[in-house]
């Protein structure tokens, strides 16, 4: 493993990470807030950086083990340097519980421990809101859009980073690949805080609630969330919004290419866009009798649904008061999340619609031993071996669910509340049902609970398999590369 180069990669993202504390100080300082938290958190992280990164290795490769210990150790430091203003400033004074909350924000999710928003700092809600917009994309992808490392080296961090089963280049270089994506992400930021500066929101709200919805966290600057505008346009908008940010990246660079063809046979959107219509409607039809309006109802249904499904969190509604129906299709989309190469969470569409396929054929070939029978997506037959991958992430996936349900169940906590805290965490929610409810939060939660949460939440934001690698004892032993091992 190559450790050097590990350390000098960390080293540029506490680096980029203290230049990006430079905007909530900003922000501190236009409204007249104490400094001194940001100007010591920066020079912290400023510094280790600086000594991590201070002389390039000679050897930069990095292998696929070495990707995979990268990134997961990144969001480890830029979750733990994260969190260092919250409690300096005193808006979140326990470091778990600020470590829990900006690893929450990193990997979008949403889940707060707050009890109140409203009477934090602007620079804490800015930095708060911030680390959305960073994590959304990947704060590797980030770095390299920025700072590129090594450019033939870089693809084991875009795949151990990137959400889905596959991650490709757009363009050759993996440098111009990142600068695409950001380039994409970033316009369709500002399009959003004009869109929502036009619903009568000021620019530090219009900011904060771009950031979560473009990184589809969640984060609002308001204790109702976009419930306390009571504003249909801005429902709407924010209902779209985060629903374009669960669409694969991908499918926007092929827009600009006009490559519309690539865009329209998209399974995997068709199948999104059917998964959210269907629950808009059906849940809209469920809780109609509450509103007593279809217009209202649909509102409502569609918000929550683009919310869920997108894993961003947001709230229209108290959801926890629908009917049982309403809250199960909620639950389920809980664990669907958006698309492959989106800034959603969740299993993503493309792997249930791959698994659904996959058992399908199964059945076909007990039916029909001898026939030769292919998993399609796309169009296309799907190698075995990326189908075989498909369910054993499933299953890797079932198993932490299980093990981390059991231990958080230690707590003493009812099973909604648990069930639901865990599925919001390890999808990246934010809100479940129970105590975490849409107007609840996480702050009864254990302080070991808190951080089995905060692990969930990065394993579910990183694939899994980069987290769990850190505990493969073969990876700490020292062991080296073998010549024949292929590079990226």
């Amino acid at each position: 493993m190559n450790t050097r180069m590990i350390g000098f990669v960390l080293g540029r993202i506490l680096l980029t990470e203290a230049g990006l504390l430079v905007l909530p100080a900003i922000t501190a300082a236009l409204y007249g807030e104490i400094l001194w938290p940001w100007i010591a958190s920066i020079i912290l992280t400023a510094a280790c950086g600086g000594a991590l990164s201070s002389r390039k290795p000679e050897r930069t490769a990095l292998y696929a083990k070495d990707g995979f210990v990268a990134v997961a150790l990144a969001w480890l430091v830029m979750s733990a340097f994260g969190a260092l203003p919250f409690v300096l400033c005193g808006a979140i004074p326990h470091y778990i519980d600020a470590f829990f909350e900006t690893v929450s924000g990193f990997t979008t999710t949403g889940a707060s421990i707050l009890m109140a928003v409203e009477p934090l700092s602007r620079g804490a809600l800015f930095w708060r809101s911030f680390t959305h917009w960073v994590g959304g994309m990947g704060v590797l992808v980030f770095v390299m859009a920025i700072l590129p490392m090594s450019d033939g080296h870089s693809m084991h961090i875009l795949r151990a980073e990137m959400p889905g089963p596959t991650a490709g280049k757009l363009v050759s270089r993996m440098s111009d690949t990142a600068k695409i994506l950001y380039g994409i992400y970033f316009v369709m930021t500002a399009v959003m805080i004009v869109l929502l500066l036009l619903g009568g929101m000021d620019l530090f709200d219009a900011c904060v609630h771009a950031f979560g919805t473009a990184g589809t966290g969640g984060f609002s600057s308001r204790n109702l969330s976009i419930g306390a505008y009571s504003s249909a346009y801005i429902d709407i908008v924010t209902g779209i919004g985060m629903l374009a940010f669960g669409v694969n990246f991908n499918l926007y660079y092929f827009l600009l290419a006009r490559r519309f063809r690539d865009v329209l046979k998209s399974e995997e959107l068709w199948a999104y866009l059917g998964i959210v219509g269907f629950s808009t409607v059906t849940i809209a039809a469920n809780i109609l009798r509450l509103y007593g309006s279809v217009g209202t109802s649909l509102r409502h249904a569609f918000f929550q649904v683009s919310s869920i499904v997108t894993t961003t969190g947001y709230a229209t509604a108290d959801f926890e008061q629908w009917p049982g129906y309403a809250k199960t299709v909620l639950v389920l989309l809980m664990f669907v999340g958006g698309c492959a190469g989106s800034t959603g969470g969740g299993l993503k569409v493309t792997r249930v619609v791959t698994l659904a396929k996959a058992a399908y054929a199964d059945m076909r070939k007990m039916l029909h031993p001898n026939a030769v029978i292919r998993v399609r997506m796309e169009g296309r037959a799907l190698p075995e071996k990326q189908v075989r991958g498909v369910q054993a992430y499933f299953s890797v996936y079932m198993l932490l669910f299980a093990v981390s349900w059991l231990l958080l169940s230690l707590d003493g906590f009812d099973l909604i509340s648990t069930f639901t805290a865990l599925a919001a965490c390890i999808n990246n929610i934010g809100p479940g049902l129970g105590m975490v409810g849409p107007t609840g939060n996480f702050g009864a939660f254990s302080p070991w609970a808190k951080l089995l949460l905060s692990f969930d939440m990065l394993a579910g934001r990183l694939e899994i398999f980069p987290m769990l690698l850190l505990f493969a004892p073969s990876l700490w032993r020292g062991t080296h590369i073998r010549r024949g091992e292929n590079r990226i």
